[in-house]
């Protein structure tokens, strides 16, 4: 489902946050298109906290590599990261008016980033919106190879450990289906947003400095409690 905003409402923060507890998001055709528009997709990617994947070597990379993850620490490089161009997509739809509005929920403590730093250069990242117990990711990027999956692993320990029900990617791709995305319909995507939105949870109970293993204790024990 998609309406431009130039023949509805004006989008505000509290109006971007409202759309999200209705289970829609806006998007812009691209970055010179000024207008926005909604998508409420009729199926939509989720990654269940409770069984996500974490490649063997992945695993080893995030143990053993140099580059560090910070959290919360500059918004609009992580904007700019996610808007750029690269190999397989010359456009983004990341334009002037949602990089404002991200910008004012960053602001307003509701948008969030998890970066990826080697040294003072970012090199990989996330961005995307808490709301009570649900996480809206809404775009990532690498410009080193792992770097955006290192960030992903981070931000999906801290939701746990902050007790998130619900971490919502939009859509099902490949490099996301390798760590356990699934599709929901419409309706089944719904129920557990309410469920979400019931629950109280905290981004930040989980140390800004949490090292490597600390991030893998917490995936592989999310993991076995669904086992038992």
């Amino acid at each position: 489902m998609a309406s431009r905003d130039d023949i509805a409402i004006e989008i505000t923060p509290q109006v971007l946050l409202k759309a999200y507890t209705c289970g829609i998001f806006p998007m812009a055709e691209s970055a010179d298109d000024p207008a926005l528009f909604w998508i409420e997709p009729q199926h939509r990617g989720i990654l269940p906290l409770n069984r996500i994947h974490v490649p063997k070597r992945l695993a080893r990379t995030l143990r053993t590599t140099h580059l560090k993850v910070k959290v919360d620490t500059d918004i609009d490089r992580v904007i700019d990261g996610c808007a750029g161009s690269r190999p397989g997509r010359r456009s983004t739809w990341i334009n002037d008016r949602i990089r404002t509005l991200y910008r004012d929920l960053f602001n307003l403590g509701h948008c969030h980033t998890v970066e990826t730093w080697d040294g003072d250069r970012l090199v990989g990242g996330l961005y995307g919106v808490a709301l009570n117990g649900a996480f809206f990711g809404e775009s990532m990027f690498s410009f080193e190879r792992d770097a955006s999956k290192i960030a992903l692993l981070h931000l999906a320990a801290r939701l746990i450990h902050g007790r998130f029900r619900l971490l919502d990617t939009q859509f099902v791709t490949d490099h996301l289906r390798q760590f356990g995305t699934v599709e929901l319909n419409r309706e089944e995507f719904h129920r557990a947003l309410e469920q979400a939105l019931d629950t109280d949870a905290d981004f930040f109970a989980l140390p800004l400095d949490a090292q490597p293993q600390q991030v893998l204790d917490i995936l592989d024990q999310a993991n076995t409690k669904k086992m038992r």
